[in-house]
C-alpha cells in the first residue's frame, strides 16, 4: 500500500498530482476537508472502497463504496476519521477493484 500526499487547495490554485492507484490500495489523510479525486481510464467501471474503522452500539459500520464509470471520474469525501480513520496509522485504506489505469489524487481544501 502506497500513502498518498495530501495536496491543499490554495487561494492561488492548485494543480493536482495524480498517482497510479495501487493494485494492493492506498492509504490517505482523513479530515473534514479531505477528499479523493479519482479518475479511471479504464473501458469498464472500477469500484472504489473506503475501509471503515467506526462501530456503533458494538456493530461494525460498513464500509464506503463508489462506483467510478469507465473513462470517468469521482470526487469522494469528505473522508471522516470517525469513520475512516485507522488507529494504528490514523490513516484511510482505500482499495480498487482493478488498479489499471486508474490515477488518484488525496486533497485537502
Amino acid at each position: 500500500m502506497a500513502i498518498l500526499a495530501t495536496q491543499t487547495v490554495a487561494l492561488g490554485g492548485l494543480a493536482p498530482t495524480y498517482a497510479a492507484a495501487a493494485g494492493g490500495g492506498d492509504k490517505v489523510e482523513c479530515g473534514d476537508r479531505n477528499f479523493l479525486h479519482v479518475k479511471n481510464g479504464a473501458g469498464s467501471p472500477v469500484t472504489v472502497t473506503l475501509t471503515a474503522t467506526a462501530s456503533v452500539r458494538g456493530q461494525a459500520a460498513a464500509n464506503v463504496t463508489v462506483s467510478v464509470p469507465a473513462s470517468g471520474e469521482r470526487m469522494i469525501g469528505p473522508l471522516q476519521p470517525d469513520l475512516l480513520q485507522n488507529a494504528s496509522d490514523s490513516l484511510c485504506a482505500v482499495g480498487y477493484s482493478s488498479a489499471t489505469s486508474v490515477t488518484v489524487a488525496s486533497i485537502r481544501l
